[in-house]
């Protein structure tokens, strides 16, 4: 599972297993997300707002969203994907493409999870060096 921001940089990772649902591990997958730092003022620890796909629609992400203060962005069961908020998943899937460059994550030859959640961590660590290094 993926957090991204709007440009597609990786946020929070976080691993499950291929048999558990989405909505399962939506609440561990936001708190995962680290402290922003700011120049002055109380530490933004949450985004404004979220968008997810449909495998968020249900009532206990919701409410987990709301518990947060974060405003709800999640694409509705049964509505057309290209239409309102589906059209926001090709900053995630693009993110998707980014982690497929490296193979180590493409292809999981561990299987230790620690070791491949690692190897994640160090492909989002490069993904955000070489956002950040566009702006030096």
């Amino acid at each position: 599972h993926l957090l991204v921001d709007r440009r597609g940089t990786p946020l929070a990772v976080q691993l499950s297993g291929a048999n558990a649902h989405d909505s399962t591990v939506f609440a561990e997958l936001l708190d995962a997300v680290p402290a922003v730092r700011q120049p002055r003022g109380r530490p933004r620890k949450r985004p404004g707002k979220l968008h997810a796909d449909k495998g968020y629609d249900y009532r206990k992400c919701r409410v987990a969203l709301r518990r947060r203060g974060i405003k709800c962005r999640i694409a509705r069961r049964g509505i057309e994907s290209s239409q309102r908020l589906g059209r926001h998943r090709w900053v995630v899937e693009r993110t998707f493409a980014w982690l497929n460059r490296f193979r180590r994550v493409r292809v999981r030859y561990e299987r230790r999870d620690d070791i491949h959640l690692a190897f994640t961590w160090f492909a989002c660590a490069l993904i955000t060096w070489r956002a950040v290094k566009r702006f030096c």
